[in-house]
């Protein structure tokens, strides 16, 4: 499922540009260790970590996408780092779970 599906049948807020990639699944962790050894390239990784740590092991791994949940919302200088590493960015006021249902309901898993 492409990007631009997920954010239109979620209601995501889109934190910086992005290119339409295909998502092939989802990831959910806040630890940037579990991150690094667990997530796949095109996952959706679901955490409430927004520093620039996480970018980093996002971006190691090619994860497709970061959710923020509860309506977390990185700083300004992750926001850049970010978008330098070409990795999009979104948040969601729901909270993990809530979120992460919503994505098995499109069929992600």
């Amino acid at each position: 499922m492409k990007i631009s599906e997920i954010v239109a049948k979620t209601g995501l807020e889109s934190l910086n540009q992005f290119e339409d990639d295909e998502i092939t699944g989802v990831y959910i962790s806040d630890m940037v260790s579990d991150i690094i050894t667990g997530a796949k390239a095109g996952n959706v990784l679901l955490t409430l970590q927004t520093h620039k740590s996480l970018i980093a092991a996002v971006n190691l791994v090619d994860v497709g996408m970061v959710v923020f949940v509860k309506g977390k919302k990185p700083a300004e200088d992750v926001l850049e780092l970010a978008t330098k590493a070409s990795v999009p960015l979104f948040s969601t006021p729901l909270d993990t779970w809530p979120f992460a249902i919503k994505l098995a309901d499109l069929g992600l898993r």
